[in-house]
């Protein structure tokens, strides 16, 4: 509001920006002989320290799924990817009222097992190799919906040797 003189301009506000969903980029690293590479949270993790979990990152304006994955992989885990493949996408909404919202395109990615390394340690404090029987606990939240899809996936018998194929 202005005043001036013997008139006063109310100036109107801006309209609030709708709430609308963020596209990330999920993916689970494997080494094509059975076993996922996961992430345990660090204390400094957005949520769920202590949570193991499988990387993510969000898809910036103008870069291909492809590419987000390649990067976020790199920063994660210090590795380029041998093989990027897209299985699925998720819906997750957080929060009761729902107060995150992600649209979740979810890749399988191989890498070099021996080349990872933590590359963010403010986001995680362990990374390891897992047989699916052999999965840590905790799970972050989203994490068993995301290693499912990649159950599921197109040539999951040859990511994950063993694994129950639906």
């Amino acid at each position: 509001m202005r005043v001036g003189g013997d008139v006063t301009v109310v100036e109107p506000k801006e309209p609030k920006e709708p709430k609308r969903p963020t596209v990330s980029c999920v993916f689970v690293c494997h080494d094509g002989a059975g076993r996922v590479l996961l992430a345990r949270r660090s204390a400094g993790a957005r949520d769920e320290p202590g949570a193991w979990d499988c990387g993510a990152g969000a898809l910036e304006f103008g870069e291909s799924f492809e590419r987000a994955v390649a990067r976020e992989v790199y920063e994660e885990y210090g590795v380029r990817p041998l093989g990027i493949e897209q299985i699925g996408v998720r819906n997750v909404l957080r929060g009761d009222p729902v107060d995150s919202h992600w649209v979740a395109v979810v890749f399988a990615v191989r890498v070099e097992r021996d080349e990872v390394t933590i590359g963010e340690p403010h986001k995680f404090d362990a990374l390891d190799w897992f047989a699916p029987h052999a999965l840590p606990v905790p799970l972050h939240s989203q994490c068993g919906a995301t290693l499912e899809l990649f159950e599921a996936g197109g040539g999951a018998r040859e990511r994950w040797p063993g694994r129950r194929q639906g």
